[in-house]
């Protein structure tokens, strides 16, 4: 088990979204644990303002990596891939 808990990760996802569900399926079969804040429920519904003020728009999923906001499910896999699985 890859784990990242208390890092410079963040995965921004909102429930219903396939494209967060990609990513997460895609952590689950990997075995990588990383913060995970569901804008959609109570108490994270001041996600949406963190995600603005990270990259300036409201669209999940994005992995807030140390303060840089990387969008787009395939993107985020491959950055997961190469970062976490090809390194172990």
């Amino acid at each position: 088990m890859i784990r990242m808990e208390n890092s410079q990760y963040t995965l921004y996802v909102k429930a219903g979204c396939p494209f967060c569900a990609k990513v997460l399926n895609f952590m689950d079969e990997h075995d990588i644990v990383l913060p995970i804040m569901d804008i959609s429920l109570e108490p994270y519904k001041d996600g949406y303002d963190k995600l603005i003020n990270l990259g300036g728009k409201y669209q999940v999923p994005c992995l807030d990596i140390d303060g840089k906001a990387l969008y787009e499910s395939d993107d985020i896999i491959a950055y997961l891939n190469k970062t976490f699985v090809e390194k172990n």
